[in-house]
């Protein structure tokens, strides 16, 4: 997990002030792990740390907080004899008070603050900012000697969805909440797209294939939008182009019917079967969120198979 500037940022332009509750340090078993966090206001909040009673608490504090004027708490809690959660593990979480000023004053690529004591920097916390300049890769987030250290949130993965209709707007709506996911999101017109969700980066253009060009080499694309020509054209732009990885909406008649004439542009069966289509699991339905959880279940597993992969090769 990494502090996710962005996020803060919004809510602090809506609600004035917010309190920030992150894991500092996880032992045992827990709901979350080092660095998850939540976002709390006088009247709502968003993210989660696990849910259950450590949440509830955690609210609770958070909002005392903001009527109190505490910009800053740390909590050790055992969560099996202190809160009654079969966890068995224990959590300290650090709550802090953010404003526009404090926001602006944010640095990365790592944001490190002192949480206890009155000791400067330590040297172990001033390497790793060092490190973390100088092109590294960034440290995992923690406490380091009273120090809480943490990366700022980039993305893992970008995702391109073309097309805001039905199916379009479920995949949105299941994937943006999803840490490490940058999704631009793409159609026609403005009128095709409901509120789109925070982070999410919304493309407007009568010609949507003229975007492809602006796509990172290595995004990820799923084209479901109104039109089977559209669609094609997509395809084909995209077997130019170049990605990451390509979903096509559509039937295995569909499918057969685009693989034919991709052939006759000039791509080879080795390019085209690059693109998966049908997507989803076709054992949840045709329902747009049934497609849309298992576009997202492929989509993770997908990540999760390409980190087994980069932990065997390290």
């Amino acid at each position: 997990m990494s502090f996710d500037l962005s996020s803060l940022r919004a809510a602090v332009a809506d609600h004035g002030a917010v309190i920030r509750v992150v894991m500092a340090e996880v032992a045992g078993s827990t709901p979350r792990e080092v660095g998850t966090a939540m976002l709390v206001w006088a009247s709502g909040q968003s993210g989660t740390i696990g849910g259950g009673a450590l949440e509830y608490e955690a609210t609770a504090r958070a909002r005392a907080m903001l009527s109190g004027g505490e910009r800053l708490r740390l909590d050790r809690q055992a969560l099996g004899p202190h809160l009654g959660q079969c966890c068995g593990g224990s959590v300290t979480l650090l709550s802090e008070l953010w404003d526009r000023e404090t926001v602006e004053a944010l640095q990365g690529p790592v944001i490190a603050r002192r949480v206890t004591g009155t000791d400067a920097m330590p040297f172990g916390v001033r390497r790793l900012l060092a490190g973390a300049r100088s092109g590294t890769p960034p440290p995992r987030p923690g406490l380091i000697q009273g120090w809480m250290v943490e990366p700022l949130s980039q993305p893992d993965r970008h995702l391109w969805v073309w097309g805001a209709g039905h199916v379009g707007r479920a995949l949105v709506d299941v994937l943006s909440p999803l840490p490490g996911i940058a999704i631009t999101w793409i159609d026609t017109d403005a009128a095709r797209f409901p509120p789109v969700p925070p982070g999410v980066t919304q493309r407007i253009s009568p010609t949507p294939a003229d975007l492809v060009k602006g796509a990172p080499a290595t995004a990820e694309h799923l084209i479901l939008t109104y039109s089977h020509d559209l669609d094609l054209e997509l395809c084909h732009r995209l077997l130019g182009h170049g990605f990451g990885w390509c979903g096509l909406i559509g039937s295995a008649t569909k499918w057969a019917r685009f693989r034919n004439r991709l052939s006759g542009l000039g791509h080879t069966d080795a390019q085209i079967l690059c693109i998966a289509c049908p997507i989803g699991d076709p054992t949840l339905g045709k329902h747009p969120q049934a497609i849309a959880v298992g576009v997202a279940a492929a989509l993770l597993r997908r990540e999760t198979a390409d980190q087994s992969a980069r932990d065997s090769a390290g």
